[in-house]
């Protein structure tokens, strides 16, 4: 088998594990990074042309350092080294996807095996009893089938997946060799944010809309199409009574959800008042929360904050959150540079790395009421997602300077 069939096998079993098994995702990327070992021992890749290390060495060092420090060190080492781990997706696919169309491919077929999923979703809510049933027909895949969560265990990985696959795909709707969109690509993205929908997550749902926001202030092609979409699916919520009710109830201050959101953020905030420069550690907020959960809450114990920078602060005080604000300011100025870089008739390049911007906006977005960098699936796609724009770079722009 030559390296090159090696290589796209490896990211078909990757792609394919992001979608539905996340063990097979895990190790797919473990083959990936002992790949881009073997090419680093081997003189084939250059660490020079990493970027991204120093943001990231930042927050690998405040994330071990406030585990080491924090009052059990050794329940804080494990999901410290977690998170470190999951920043090889992003030098991996950097490798291992050698030029702008490997990496349109990549998020084409992900884009194609992620709606199949959506359509999973949209059959366990079409076919669930309500809140609390079950769908026999579907066997396991028919529990907690209220909301679609297609074949993860629960419906806020889903949204936050769907979301970022669907912002980084949304302009290569109008951006395609033959300078028109291709009917099975919008298929595709269309039966994705039905299946996104579903999912009744309104934090992802904030999330899209701010991604789309920022697409639409970006792209200079394609912003009808774009616009289409998105119309599509906003009529896909007015029609459907669940959906429309939960959008509505994302302006309702008397939402039960909110109201104990906002018991849990004060919360988390009396915890950084009490360890603001390191936070409690790495996976402290489950250990610390009861001691600080509101009278009025309706759960004393909470593994997380349903905010991702404050969970983030909490956990690793102000240093590790401006090490984490620090990967993505960098990621945004170097993306942005890349795309200024890009020829106006570079369509597919310039779709790739404007719906990769748009996509990491609508994940920070999303983690304003949801703490999707704490989960692994997302994170491995956001990582992905973040690695296309320097591919394009580096394929298309030699001039872009990496670092």
């Amino acid at each position: 088998m030559t390296g090159d069939r090696l290589r796209v096998i490896l990211l078909g079993a990757f792609a394919v594990g992001l979608a539905f098994s996340i063990t097979l995702a895990e190790s797919a990327l473990a083959a990936l990074a002992l790949r881009l070992a073997w090419r680093l021992v081997s003189g084939r890749a250059r660490p020079v042309d990493w970027p991204l290390a120093l943001p990231f060495a930042a927050w690998t060092v405040a994330s071990l350092v406030a585990a080491g420090l924090s009052n059990e060190p050794l329940s804080s080492v494990v999901p410290a080294a977690k998170g470190v781990l999951l920043i090889v997706t992003f030098y991996a696919m950097l490798d291992a996807l050698p030029d702008a169309g490997a990496a349109d491919r990549f998020l084409s077929g992900l884009l194609v095996l992620v709606a199949i999923v959506a359509l999973l979703g949209i059959v366990q809510v079409a076919i669930c009893p309500g809140p609390g049933g079950t769908a026999a027909a579907l066997g396991p895949l028919g529990r907690k089938c209220h909301r679609a969560r297609g074949f993860y265990s629960i419906y806020m990985t889903l949204a936050g997946v769907l979301s970022l696959v669907l912002l980084a795909t949304a302009p290569r709707l109008s951006a395609s060799a033959a300078a028109r969109p291709e009917q099975w690509r919008i298929i595709a993205w269309l039966l994705t944010g039905a299946g996104f929908a579903l999912t009744y997550v309104r934090g992802a749902w904030i999330g899209f809309v701010a991604g789309i926001g920022t697409l639409l202030a970006v792209v200079r092609r394609g912003r009808i199409v774009v616009a289409a979409g998105v119309l599509i699916l906003a009529v896909v919520v007015v029609l459907a009574p669940g959906v429309r009710h939960r959008a509505e109830s994302i302006v309702d201050p008397n939402d039960p959800t909110a109201r104990e959101r906002v018991l849990m953020w004060r919360s988390g905030l009396a915890m950084v008042r009490d360890h603001p420069l390191l936070g409690v550690g790495p996976g402290g907020v489950k250990r610390e929360y009861p001691r600080y959960a509101s009278p009025d809450a309706l759960q004393q114990r909470r593994g997380h904050l349903h905010n991702t920078p404050l969970q983030i602060l909490v956990e690793r005080g102000v240093i590790g959150l401006g090490a984490w604000l620090a990967i993505f300011v960098v990621f945004f100025t170097r993306a942005g540079t890349i795309l200024r870089h890009l020829a106006a008739t570079a369509q597919r390049e310039r779709a790739l790395v404007t719906g990769c911007i748009a996509a990491l906006v609508g994940f920070l977005v999303g983690g304003l009421t949801e703490y999707n960098f704490g989960d692994s699936e997302v994170v491995m796609i956001a990582y992905v997602v973040m690695a296309v724009p320097f591919v394009v770079g580096r394929d298309g722009s030699p001039d872009v300077k990496d670092g």
